[in-house]
């Protein structure tokens, strides 16, 4: 993903979210949410004591901002000429929301670790050395978004601001400073606070990955513990 697809997907669940603002459809949400089966219009309406026509409106703006799913269903079972047109049914969408302020990466975390110990288990290899070369490929896999942004023949400047903006994608607020790209936020926080070692352990390796496959980039990762901000630090090794 890259970081226009990444801000973009942030905006639509803002969006989402904010349609849940609205007393009346946060019901209409939780009430469809809350059956075992696709609902109708008028079944919506009966359930949170609206009017049909109400129902309809709320119902089809939760559609537009991917909260519910729509089907269409003869609800007689009749088929056939006059049987009538399929009703507009609606689910609970599949897409799963979540937003947070300042951004958080804990699925990746956890995929990450997960697949470590996946590994482990099936080699008998340490978990950690696993999470290590795990996560440098997953780094490495970060940093193909930044060569489709600069081009072949980018200088040294550019490829630093679209790793920046590579990074920003991932959650990772960089700010440039003389000499070094600061990130200001830990996607990671809250699992670092109870396991800093193996958290911190792994970002490492995620950003030497990255930084490892922008070979031409000249920059290199310190590991620089900072209250508040991610615990690595990208160092710009020349001009």
């Amino acid at each position: 993903m890259d970081d226009h697809d990444a801000r973009c997907d942030s905006d639509a669940d803002l969006a989402a979210l904010a349609a849940l603002g609205d007393p009346l459809r946060r019901r209409l949400y939780r009430f469809v949410g809350g059956q075992d089966h696709p609902v109708g219009r008028d079944e919506a309406a009966e359930g949170v004591g609206i009017s049909r026509s109400t129902a309809a409106f709320h119902l089809d703006r939760l559609v537009d901002d991917g909260l519910l799913d729509i089907e269409f269903r003869r609800l007689t079972g009749r088929q056939g000429p006059g049987a009538g047109r399929p009703a507009k049914l609606y689910r609970r969408a599949a897409r799963e929301i979540a937003v947070s302020l300042p951004a958080r990466r804990y699925e990746l975390a956890a995929g990450l670790l997960a697949a470590a110990v996946t590994e482990s288990t099936g080699t008998g290899a340490p978990v950690g050395a696993a999470l290590e070369r795990l996560a440098r490929e997953r780094g490495a896999a970060m940093a193909g978004t930044v060569a489709g942004h600069t081009g072949r023949r980018a200088t040294r400047a550019a490829l630093a601001r679209a790793a920046a903006e590579a990074l920003a994608a991932e959650g990772y607020e960089p700010r440039a400073s003389a000499g070094e790209i600061l990130l200001g936020n830990c996607p990671f926080s809250a699992v670092v606070a109870d396991h800093p070692e193996l958290v911190c352990t792994m970002n490492l390796a995620l950003l030497e990955g990255f930084t490892a496959a922008l070979s031409e980039g000249g920059m290199s990762t310190r590991l620089r513990p900072t209250e508040g901000a991610c615990c690595v630090r990208l160092v710009l090794d020349g001009p």
